[in-house]
């Protein structure tokens, strides 16, 4: 492993303790004597709590919370990824398709229906939230079947569709999201604490937002289908409830002033902002002249890819620079090859940099998979594409395949950190070796400002 990056990895490793969920549901709730504080505020002596996790996270965040609430969990369920899972004591642990939903995430959201509805009026409403709960608590509305779902989800996904346009249409298809789960129950209290991996952080998105309005209708979910291309290719029966919703012949999702969300309080606990601001700071500390340059990063992933090796490449010689961008970019599916977006900013990346000395990128999803691949993420540098032509492979290629993975497990740039319990979203980190150890300083490029850089 290059000096370059162990360094990389190293402050992505600060990153993600700095969004640990434990760690931020043991910050947040507080056992004094009988009370219990969640998030600055207290429950009423003795009040039960009925405990819904769901998400990557799900399993961190339900032992955190047992551990800290112990015997005022009446009963409650947590629902996560394959391999994400832990020993619960209290909750019950259920695991079930991502990214694609399957029979599990099915009878999961039955179970959390039922667990939400079990909860009266003496109760309080326990969800602890992360990134992928969409996926886990797919429960097909009536007259659809999951396997339409999961078909629709795959062409929205390969096609491209960021999570604000995928989640509004599964919020008008699924039977938790879209405020639903808040509906369900009779609790007194509905208290949600988030982490989160949707840009803005906005609580309607993330998971698609099981207890939170809904801005969106059934009108924007057709537009989402037409705009994408594929409201020919969805199946009938989608097509048909979608219309039929528009009509007026569907029961909308929870609306801004739905005196069902009126008991319900959300806190959010960690987010890629937070994850940034640590990695920033851990390389400021080894001397790292350290930018966040955004924290929305979208878009088609090689586009930002190229984007951000260009303005790496464009610094004048100074010190050493990290530059650091956070959110969740899209891959449109045109070839067959297999990769994840941040292997494919990666790649796209890789391209920019050939031949440059200075510049070393790592590109990784924080909840350690990066698509259908067990890779986290990628590293690109200079000799990456040199690297790729000895070992037979061909990164233009690649790329046009989409097949960044398969060019990355033969070149050696794939990056493997088995899940980590957590998700808020992708992390860019761009290291640019200071002008000391720059081969040719006179031919670097002239620098472009870094405040107001857009890449999306």
């Amino acid at each position: 492993m290059t000096a370059a990056r162990a360094e990389l990895e190293a402050l992505f490793g600060e990153a993600l303790r700095a969004v640990d969920p434990a760690l931020a549901v043991a910050r947040s709730v507080e056992r004094r004597g009988s009370r219990l504080w969640l998030a600055g505020e207290p429950l009423p002596d003795g009040m039960p709590c009925v405990v819904v996790a769901a998400g990557k996270a799900a399993a961190a965040m339900a032992a955190a919370f047992e551990a800290r609430a112990m015997d005022r969990i009446a009963r409650g369920v947590a629902v996560t990824k394959d391999a994400h899972g832990r020993p619960l004591s209290t909750l019950q642990l259920r695991e079930a398709g991502h990214p694609l939903p399957d029979a599990r995430s099915e009878a999961a959201g039955l179970e959390v229906l039922a667990l939400a509805a079990s909860a009266g009026p003496d109760d309080a409403l326990i969800v602890l939230l992360s990134g992928g709960a969409s996926a886990l608590l797919t429960t097909p509305q009536p007259g659809l079947r999951l396997a339409e779902l999961r078909e629709t989800t795959d062409l929205l996904l390969r096609a491209g569709a960021a999570i604000h346009e995928l989640n509004c249409v599964r919020k008008h298809l699924t039977r938790v999201s879209g405020g639903r789960l808040a509906i369900a129950t009779r609790a007194a209290r509905v208290v949600v604490l988030a982490i989160s991996d949707v840009p803005g952080d906005d609580l309607a998105t993330l998971a698609s937002g099981p207890c939170a309005a809904d801005p969106t209708r059934f009108a924007d979910a057709l537009a989402v289908l037409q705009s994408r291309g594929v409201i020919e290719q969805v199946p009938a029966a989608v097509r048909r409830h979608l219309e039929a919703g528009a009509a007026g012949r569907g029961d909308e999702s929870a609306k801004p002033g739905d005196a069902a969300l009126a008991r319900v309080r959300s806190v959010l606990l960690a987010s890629n902002r937070d994850a940034l601001a640590a990695a920033a700071a851990a390389a400021q500390a080894r001397g790292f002249d350290a930018r966040v340059v955004t924290d929305r990063l979208r878009g088609e992933a090689r586009l930002a890819g190229r984007r951000l090796a260009a303005l790496a490449r464009a610094l004048r010689p100074g010190p050493p620079r990290l530059l650091l961008a956070g959110g969740e970019t899209t891959v449109t599916v045109r070839g067959r090859g297999r990769g994840g977006r941040a292997q494919e900013l990666a790649l796209a990346a890789a391209i920019e940099l050939a031949g440059d000395l200075r510049v070393a990128l790592l590109a990784a999803g924080t909840d350690g998979t990066d698509g259908p691949t067990d890779a986290a993420g990628a590293h690109a540098d200079g000799h990456t594409l040199a690297r790729g032509n000895a070992a037979g492979v061909d990164a233009h290629a690649a790329l046009a395949d989409n097949d960044a993975h398969g060019f990355f497990a033969r070149e050696g740039g794939c990056w493997f950190t088995g899940p980590t319990g957590t998700n808020v979203m992708d992390l860019v980190l761009v290291r640019v070796a200071g002008a000391v150890q720059e081969a040719d300083p006179a031919r670097a490029p002239r620098g472009v400002p870094l405040r107001g850089v857009q890449l999306s």
